[in-house]
């Protein structure tokens, strides 16, 4: 599918350097941090989903626990 994005000037510039230096083009280059970033996104959906059960800690909890017990 062609589609139209908007980038930072610079980021462009990076982008289409690093493509010119891998020998890819500009498009399987953007496909691949996508396809990356979106795969990366289901691995912590993943992991969270595992870790519903786990018990909550509160953060002000662990604090009062370790200035109890004088590690703060």
């Amino acid at each position: 599918m062609r589609t139209t994005i908007t980038l930072n000037d610079k980021l462009f510039r990076a982008l289409k350097l690093r493509a010119a230096e891998t020998g890819t083009s500009f498009s399987q280059l953007v496909e691949d941090a996508l396809k990356y970033q979106y795969l990366e996104d289901l691995e912590d959906i993943e992991d969270s989903i595992h870790r519903k059960k786990e018990p909550l800690h509160l953060f002000d909890d662990v604090v009062a626990e370790f200035k109890a017990e004088g590690l703060l």
